[in-house]
């Protein structure tokens, strides 16, 4: 993408003025949809579902491969956003791993605050398995919020016994609801989307008075060793660049398989730009690419 594309996207991202009054709940909700949605691409098949007993949308590739399911979790930290909002980018990453995927709508905050999300997660991941879905043919994958959600609920499953799926892809991970991270104030001007004090707002409704350093909550202060793979992508001009730096970093440690990818120049989520980012559309294989290859030999050999 030349500077002047990304000076154009940037412009974009931060074209929506910001009122000296705090919208409403409704309002954020409503402006998220507008500003986020993307239609389904051309190819995708949906249908409304229940997996763990939330409401969910799957989403089905006309090219399917018959290689595995894909869990996704969609982001807005833990307040907005829902599959609608996420079925262009979810759509997206199915229609290009050849994977039927189901998008969770996991409660939210503050009508439903820490620990409900998780709670969700790991609700639509042992049903996945209770099913007969073999693990090494699940793939899981979600974007800010739902990245660590996404880490959240295999911490869950950990903990209930449950095996772990065949790998996992987290788009700008928000990881760590202390806020700690260096970049949330290096980045904070470069950064068109996030503030810090946006982040703080997410965090007051849907941790409240709890420990914001809980390992469900923050997966970054959590052991990490037996899960599984991880592709993390992250862009450069972003406040949780470091979330996503330091997750890489704490997965390494804990033995875990991580592959870290931080795109110059580019905003929080940048996948949701596909078909008019370059950088998206290239992140966007690489992501279906590493899902595909980390599922299970038998499913792959018996879809050639």
């Amino acid at each position: 993408m030349s500077r002047q594309q990304r000076d154009a996207l940037d412009t974009m991202l931060r074209s929506a003025p910001r009122s000296e009054t705090p919208p409403t709940l409704e309002e954020q909700r409503s402006g998220f949809t507008a500003a986020v949605s993307r239609p389904v691409p051309e190819g995708v098949v949906t249908r409304r579902t229940v997996l763990g007993g939330r409401p969910a949308l799957e989403l089905e590739a006309a090219e399917d491969h018959g290689r595995g399911r894909l869990l996704y979790l969609h982001g807005g930290g833990y307040v907005i956003g829902s599959p609608d909002t996420h079925a262009g980018l979810v759509g997206e990453l199915a229609r290009r791993a050849g994977l039927r995927a189901t998008s969770v709508d996991y409660r939210l905050a503050p009508e439903h605050p820490f620990p409900a999300a998780v709670g969700d997660g790991l609700a639509a991941y042992r049903e996945l398995l209770a099913a007969g879905t073999d693990p090494r043919d699940v793939v899981v994958a979600g974007d800010s919020a739902g990245a660590g959600l996404s880490i959240a609920t295999l911490l869950a499953a950990r903990e209930d016994g449950l095996a772990q799926p065949a790998a996992v892809v987290l788009f700008s991970p928000w990881v760590d609801l202390t806020l700690a991270g260096g970049s949330m104030r290096s980045k904070n001007d470069a950064d068109p989307i996030f503030t810090e004090a946006d982040l703080r707002a997410y965090v007051d409704l849907y941790v409240r008075a709890g420990d914001r350093a809980h390992p469900l909550a923050s997966p970054l202060f959590a052991d990490l060793t037996g899960l599984p793979p991880l592709l993390v992508q992250v862009g450069a001009n972003e406040v949780l660049l470091d979330d996503a730096v330091r997750l890489a970093g704490r997965a390494a440690a804990d033995d875990v398989e991580v592959t870290l990818e931080v795109g110059p120049d580019l905003p929080h989520v940048f996948q949701h730009h596909y078909g008019r980012l370059d950088e998206a559309d290239v992140a966007l294989d690489r992501a279906a690419r590493f899902l595909t290859t980390h599922l299970s030999p038998n499913r792959l050999e018996t879809a050639r």
